[in-house]
C-alpha cells in the first residue's frame, strides 16, 4: 500500500517514547552504583512527566491572552482547564501510541468496483508532525460502515506545503478508482495542503465532492512564529505563502471557492489561535465550544457530520 512502507514521524516518535523509560532505567542503575546523584534521576523523571502537560498549559494560556480581543472570544477558564485535560489524553494516545506503533494497523481500502459498485471514498490528510495513524479511529468507523478510505503520509515532515500536493493528488487518484469523487477530510496543516492542491486546477472542483477541514489555520496561526521549518513559516499569520495561495484561489475560482469547504473550529484550540484565523471566507463554518486542537478531530459531532455528509452526497 502506498505510504505505509516507512514513516519518518513514526520512527521519530517511537524513539522519543522509548527513550524516556530507557533513560530513567539507565539513570537509576547509575545512581545505584553511585556514579551519579539520585537527584538527576528525579529531575529526569520530572521532565518526562511534566514536559508535555506544561507545554499544553502554556499554549492554552497564550490562546487566552492572544485571543482576548478576537472576534471569537476565548473559552472561560474552567473550559480551558477541561480542554487541557482533553488534549492531554488525546495527545498521549495519538503521539505516544497510534502514530509511532499502530500507524500501519489498518491498510487503505483497495478499489473493487466490479464487486461492490461505485462507492465514495474518504481521503484523510493529517496535520503537522503526524502520520496516517492519526486517523485510526476514523478508519475503524468507516470500515465498519462500509465506506472506503485512502490516507497519506505528508513527508518530509518539515517540507513545503506545496510539495504535499503530489501526495494528495496520488491519494485522490486512488480514491477516484472507487467510482465517485471522494470526500477529503483534513486536520490542521492538512487543510492548508488540501487548499493548495484544490487551487492548483479548476478541475479539482469536479474531482472531489467536498473538503472538510478541522482546526486548520486558514489565515495562519500566531503560534507559527516560533517554528522555523518551511511549512511552519508558510503558516505564519499573513505569510507570503498564504497571500500567494489566496491569489491562486482567486484566479482559479473568480466567483469564490470557499463554498466547497466546511471548516470546524473552536475557541480553545491550543495550536490555531486566535480562533478566527481558522475561518475561510465563503465556507460552511462549524463551531465547537471548548475543544482543543487534536481532540477536536476526535469529537463525536465532527465524525457524525462527516458520516451524514457521505450519506447526503450519495443520495444526491
Amino acid at each position: 500500500m502506498p505510504g505505509t512502507e516507512r514513516s519518518q514521524v513514526a520512527e521519530l516518535q517511537r524513539a522519543l517514547v522509548l527513550s524516556a523509560p530507557c533513560s530513567l532505567l539507565i539513570g537509576w542503575a547509575l545512581s545505584v552504583f553511585g556514579l551519579i546523584s539520585p537527584i538527576w534521576v528525579w529531575m529526569l523523571l520530572a521532565v518526562a512527566l511534566l514536559a508535555y502537560p506544561s507545554v499544553l498549559a502554556l499554549e492554552l494560556l497564550l490562546h487566552a491572552w492572544v485571543g482576548r480581543a478576537d472576534s471569537v472570544a476565548p473559552a472561560r477558564a474552567s473550559a480551558l482547564i477541561r480542554a487541557w485535560w482533553l488534549e492531554l489524553r488525546a495527545g498521549y494516545r495519538v503521539f505516544a501510541w497510534q502514530q509511532p506503533f499502530r500507524w500501519r494497523e489498518l491498510p487503505d481500502d483497495e478499489p473493487d468496483v466490479s464487486a461492490h459498485g461505485a462507492r465514495r471514498a474518504v481521503v484523510f490528510v493529517h496535520g503537522f508532525a503526524c502520520n496516517r495513524g492519526f486517523w485510526l479511529d476514523w478508519m475503524r468507523e468507516l470500515r465498519e460502515a462500509g465506506h472506503p478510505y485512502v490516507t497519506v503520509n505528508l513527508e518530509p515532515m518539515l517540507g513545503s506545503l506545496d510539495a504535499y500536493g503530489a501526495l494528495i493528488e496520488a491519494a485522490v487518484n486512488r480514491a477516484e478508482s472507487f467510482g465517485r469523487p471522494p470526500l477529503i477530510v483534513c486536520h490542521s496543516m492538512g487543510g492548508m495542503a488540501a487548499r493548495a492542491w484544490f487551487a492548483a486546477s479548476p478541475a479539482s472542483r469536479q474531482r472531489c465532492a467536498h473538503i472538510v477541514t478541522i482546526a486548520s489555520p486558514h489565515r495562519g496561526t500566531w503560534l507559527a512564529r516560533f517554528g522555523h521549518s518551511i511549512n511552519a513559516r508558510q503558516m505564519r499569520c499573513d505569510s507570503a505563502w498564504l497571500r500567494d495561495l489566496a491569489q491562486r484561489e482567486r484566479e482559479c475560482w473568480p466567483q469564490g471557492g470557499g463554498e466547497h469547504f466546511t471548516c470546524w473550529y473552536s475557541n480553545a484550540d491550543n495550536v490555531v489561535f486566535p480562533a478566527s484565523l481558522a475561518l475561510l471566507p465563503g465556507a460552511d463554518h462549524r463551531f465547537v465550544e471548548g475543544m482543543p486542537h487534536v481532540a477536536l478531530a476526535m469529537h463525536p459531532a465532527v465524525r457524525a457530520d462527516v458520516r451524514e455528509r457521505l450519506r447526503a452526497l450519495d443520495r444526491a
